[in-house]
């Protein structure tokens, strides 16, 4: 899931993609930063990830995660939303609402930015935090 880049923080990252990528990519990183800005991006390998929580599953394997995810990838940009409401991955609950957006379990890909409706995403943002919020207190 995780690609590599050489650049050493998100900034470098968007900076080294070619344009329209670039500015869509700043678009949705201004987004992001707007919508929660407690949540500090750093690179998880090929991946902006937003924030950080801790999970632990019931076998016991545990570990630590982004809140939410920003990566340029070959065919578009995919937007990681990997937690759940309680019921099902946040994701997937707004698949309806993003119609020209590919959607699996906590990943949203999209060919450009025109194609996803931003408010939609701005909510899918607060739910995450909401729900790693809740997580932690666990």
């Amino acid at each position: 899931m995780l690609g590599t880049t050489r650049a050493k923080t998100p900034k470098e990252y968007i900076e080294s993609l070619p344009d329209p990528r670039r500015s869509e990519m700043k678009a949705l990183h201004k987004l992001i930063t707007r919508t929660a800005p407690a949540l500090k991006p750093k690179l998880w390998g090929g991946t902006i990830g937003y924030g950080q929580f801790h999970y632990r599953y019931a076998t016991g394997r545990e570990g630590d995660w982004f809140v939410v995810g920003l990566a340029n990838r070959k065919d578009g940009i995919s937007f990681y939303s990997c937690l759940t409401d309680g019921k099902q991955y946040i994701a997937e609950k707004h698949k309806k609402d993003l119609p020209k957006a590919d959607i699996g379990r906590s990943c949203i890909r999209f060919k450009r930015l025109a194609d996803i409706d931003l408010r939609v995403l701005a909510r899918i943002i607060k739910e995450n935090v909401a729900a790693a919020k809740k997580m932690a207190k666990k």
